[in-house]
């Protein structure tokens, strides 16, 4: 059913679910293509060269472009386009992607070559998949889609596509071998790049822009514009204890996933099997959580939501590990720890996305994911070092602690008030020629 009437926000078309749904399934498509690369590019590395050394290189040389290229990608994202960006970044990835399967096939894959590859990969997966998180508000003004809604159902799709993705992996290299997977992975980026530009409304990702410049006039530089986000983002006291918030739970979210639960399978004597089923009950859980924050999270006080999501989510994993607790009890623990989780995006980035101004968006997001992200190549380095140092369950009951001061310390502080207050706001268009240094005065209270 379509309606030809302005849409919410301003933007005129049609009114159909076609934006969001182009959106959600670039999304889809890219991240489950990842996650069988999270499987099969390191079994790949294993199997040629026997390194485990080799392996934590590779890895380290596609996360380290991805945080960086996506900080400082902002501003091009502002400027051009998040629309351009996705589908041309996703062609790269595809393209660098599938080099790898053809040049190993052909003799031609030399290790600093393939360094060179994923790396080039991780560079092109940071500002896609900014572009498509930025797109996301537009998308649900486009659609009639509350905003907590469609940022649930994009937590939906993250948590889906990284359950379904590493299953997928695991079948693939097991059945068909690595090569196989990793061509996979290039043509769901290939696909995503389809669909974000065939898809999609000629017209989408333009208001997310910044408006071009009156003849005669030049436009602000890269750098003034980057300057302009980094500016925006120290005025908004709520949006960097999130930030920083953040970098500390992700720092402890890849300790546990690198290093603290591969060792407890092993002292534990339950295996790499437990591993599987503790990530897949984890992320079927998350998905379901995801699914009823999309549909309800927008009713519900923004604070308590967060805060009871981090509570379930963080200390509750760690603990349980800690006291050497049956499978069957850690299993239930993960579960709920991935049901709470599941709550948790959705309401931050609604709140993201309500505070900083459309134009602006690109660049604060960047910056703000590339803080946030900055503690996840640290946290198997520091966790390694702490538990040959002082034991597993020591380290256990000190991250679980650290999880929990700092999810509801940060809870305390007086901006997260302001957390419930934001509902309802919107940007306000400034005129071209306004100097974009106003920042908060973008946005209306």
């Amino acid at each position: 059913m379509t309606n030809d009437v302005p849409e919410a926000g301003g933007i005129p078309g049609k009114r159909s679910l076609r934006p969001l749904s182009g959106v959600l399934a670039a999304m889809s498509v890219s991240l489950t293509g990842t996650r069988i690369s999270v499987v099969a590019l390191p079994w790949f590395v294993l199997v040629t060269t026997g390194s485990a050394t080799q392996t934590g290189l590779v890895a380290f040389c596609e996360m380290t472009p991805y945080v960086v290229v996506k900080a400082f990608t902002g501003p091009l994202v502002d400027r051009i386009g998040p629309r351009a960006v996705s589908w041309t970044t996703d062609l790269a990835s595809a393209t660098a992607a599938a080099a790898v399967p053809l040049l190993h096939s052909l003799n031609l894959l030399s290790f600093p070559l393939l360094l060179v590859l994923v790396a080039l990969i991780g560079a092109a997966r940071g500002p896609g998949d900014l572009a498509k998180e930025v797109m996301v508000p537009e998308a649900a003004e486009r659609s009639r889609v509350p905003l907590e809604r469609a940022t649930g159902l994009a937590g939906v799709i993250e948590r889906l596509a990284s359950t379904v993705g590493l299953a997928i992996g695991g079948s693939l290299v097991a059945l068909l071998g690595p090569l196989t997977g990793l061509a996979v992975n290039a043509g769901c980026f290939a696909l995503g790049s389809v669909i974000i530009k065939l898809a999609l409304p000629r017209g989408m990702g333009h208001a997310a822009g910044e408006a071009p410049s009156p003849p005669g006039e030049t436009g602000p530089g890269y750098w003034r514009r980057f300057g302009e986000g980094f500016t925006f983002l120290r005025g908004e006291p709520l949006l960097l204890t999130v930030i920083v918030m953040c970098g500390i739970t992700n720092l402890l979210d890849a300790a546990i996933t690198s290093v603290l639960v591969p060792v407890w399978a092993r002292e534990s004597g339950n295996g790499p099997t437990a591993i599987g089923l503790m990530g897949s009950v984890m992320g079927a859980a998350g998905v379901g959580g995801s699914l009823i924050a999309a549909v309800v999270a927008h009713r519900l006080r923004r604070r308590l939501v967060v805060l009871t999501g981090f509570l379930l989510a963080g200390a509750p994993r760690f603990l349980i590990l800690a006291v050497d607790a049956p499978l069957g009890v850690v299993l239930a623990v993960f579960a709920v720890s991935g049901f709470g989780a599941g709550f948790v995006n959705p309401v931050i980035g609604a709140v993201l996305f309500e505070r900083v101004p459309r134009r602006m968006l690109g660049r604060v997001n960047a910056l703000g994911d590339s803080l946030a992200w900055a503690g996840i190549p640290l946290g198997g380095l520091l966790a390694g070092a702490a538990v040959a140092t002082a034991g597993l369950v020591p380290v256990l009951f000190a991250c679980g602690a650290a999880y929990f001061l700092t999810t509801n310390l940060a809870g305390l502080r007086p901006e997260w008030r302001e957390i419930d207050r934001t509902r309802g706001r919107a940007v306000v268009k400034q005129h071209p020629k306004e100097d974009a240094l106003q920042g908060s005065a973008d946005v209306a209270t």
